[in-house]
């Protein structure tokens, strides 16, 4: 049987959980998992329901039959085959951390994602790349040609046909043109708990003002540095005795925890923009569960 999974966002009335529900279980399918959120505060509605096609309906055939009921309650929607990986390119600097978390995640199945290509402005990470039968591109960005670098790296994510750029540590700030056309399919990790601490050096500017927890955020990017819709956050504890370099050592495995989870909850048909916030539902039943154990 193929799951899938069907995505909502309208505006909050009565007779939208029913007319979904009863859509699908006339066209022969089963709910497994369901969660929604009204928005008081803007009246928006959002829903995400996973569902196995127990009669043999194909998603063409629902998305179809389904376009009466989302027409009556002016839904935006969409239908997913759970079992089509999202294609992703991922960028990064000199930091490895969260490029080498990835690829493991990848590699045992744990983030069902297809990775297409890694894009870097160093050299640092061909290799582990490369072994991996992953494309490698290293594409230098100065001033001077940063227009290019970026038409050079929309042409690689273009062509791979990426519905998702990750950016693990990668240390360039994206053009305003590149972060609209790429509009809530860029995930960035940043080195802090934001809102505070943005920019250059953030852990330097936290042990500078003596806090206790440090943490890390996972956003979408947008033209406003530093300011995109927040998918996901965590912290770690340190003390007074503890130096930059500390800060710096315990961030990594906070920012590489953030960030595949961020990942996962996008791939996943998760996170639903709603503003300048995001909802994020809870994972499916078994979506965490890896093809293998190491």
């Amino acid at each position: 049987m193929k799951t899938y999974t069907l995505t909502v966002t309208c505006q909050s009335r009565r007779g939208i959980v029913a007319a979904i529900a009863s859509f699908l279980a006339e066209n022969g399918c089963n709910i497994t998992d369901s969660s929604q959120f009204d928005d008081r505060e803007t009246g928006r509605f959002f829903m995400r329901v996973s569902f196995v096609s127990e009669e043999g309906c194909d998603i063409d055939t629902l998305r179809t039959g389904f376009a009466s009921a989302a027409a009556a309650f002016d839904m935006v929607h969409a239908f997913h085959d759970e079992g089509e990986k999202t294609k992703v390119v991922i960028m990064v600097s000199r930091f490895g951390h969260c490029l080498n978390d990835l690829l493991y995640r990848w590699r045992i199945g744990a983030l069902p994602i297809d990775i297409v290509a890694v894009i870097s402005n160093h050299m640092d990470y061909q290799k582990v790349v490369v072994n991996h039968d992953i494309p490698f591109h290293c594409i230098k960005v100065t001033k001077e040609n940063k227009a290019r670098a970026e038409a050079d790296q929309m042409r690689i994510v273009e062509e791979s046909g990426a519905e998702l750029i990750v950016l693990a540590r990668y240390m360039q700030v994206l053009s305003d043109e590149m972060c609209r056309k790429m509009s809530g399919r860029i995930i960035n990790i940043h080195h802090s708990f934001l809102p505070s601490f943005k920019g250059a050096n953030p852990y330097k500017q936290a042990f500078a003002r003596g806090v206790k927890l440090i943490g890390a955020t996972s956003h979408y990017v947008t033209a406003d540095l530093d300011e995109g819709p927040i998918i996901d956050q965590d912290i770690i504890r340190v003390t007074h005795a503890q130096s930059v370099e500390d800060y710096v050592s315990l961030g990594r495995d906070v920012e590489s925890q953030v960030l595949a989870r961020a990942i996962h909850a996008h791939i996943h048909r998760r996170v639903f923009l709603n503003g300048d916030k995001t909802v994020v539902f809870p994972a499916s039943p078994g979506s965490y569960a890896s093809e293998r154990m190491g």
